[in-house]
């Protein structure tokens, strides 16, 4: 049950519990982005599951909801040029406690998908969280519709890389477009095929196109 974890620390007299999950963690350009989110004691919401199970019409269906029915959201974004700064693991727990700290209420308790955070606030963290918790699997529909529409954004400005398709992963597509455009200045440059494509002399690092995004 998604309930499981919730119900435990309800029993506990535990109600304000924020779910917290991130989204991009393995593209190559853009931020990585991450959700808190406290819901009602006892919420219950058909449909609400670990994001990567839901057609983004339905977790754009989802986030709606949870935007209507949450205590609280709280949303941390890390950009690229941190990533390539202190590593990917690193700007995913920076930007989770970045999350905890935009919400409007302190929460008693958090639930982590997989990853611990040095927080004052107790915390639990569970392996493959966000389908066994129903506050972590709102945090990831939240964080991947909120990422999503980032890279849409990018889409319209840029559309010959296809991030509408791909949202920045890795695909056979999307690197052809890189070697055919060139890079954007959102890129993470430490990740390994954009690090390869410039140290082999398919890019040139010099000609990296401003986003401003």
């Amino acid at each position: 049950m998604l309930n499981d974890y919730e119900n435990k620390l309800n029993n506990q007299g535990i109600t304000l519990i924020a779910g917290i999950d991130e989204a991009g963690r393995g593209p190559l350009v853009g931020p990585v982005v991450a959700a808190a989110v406290i819901l009602p004691k006892n919420y219950y919401q058909e449909g609400i599951n670990d994001s990567k199970k839901l057609t983004p019409k339905k977790r754009d269906l989802m986030y709606e909801i949870i935007y209507r029915d949450a205590i609280s959201i709280g949303i941390g974004i890390v950009d690229n040029k941190i990533i390539d700064k202190i590593n990917i693991l690193e700007a995913s727990r920076k930007a989770m406690l970045e999350a905890i700290n935009n919400l409007n209420i302190v929460p008693e308790h958090i639930l982590i998908d997989a990853v611990k955070l040095n927080s004052k606030i107790p915390s639990t963290s569970i392996i493959k969280g966000d389908a066994k918790s129903i506050s972590i699997a709102s945090a990831s529909i939240i964080a991947k519709v909120t990422r999503d529409r980032i890279m849409d954004k990018l889409d319209v400005k840029f559309p010959e890389y296809g991030f509408k398709h791909h949202k920045g992963y890795g695909t056979k597509m999307h690197m052809e477009n890189i070697k055919k455009y060139g890079l954007l200045d959102n890129y993470r440059f430490t990740f390994k095929p954009i690090n390869v494509l410039i140290n082999e002399g398919d890019l040139n690092e010099r000609e990296i196109r401003k986003t401003n995004i």
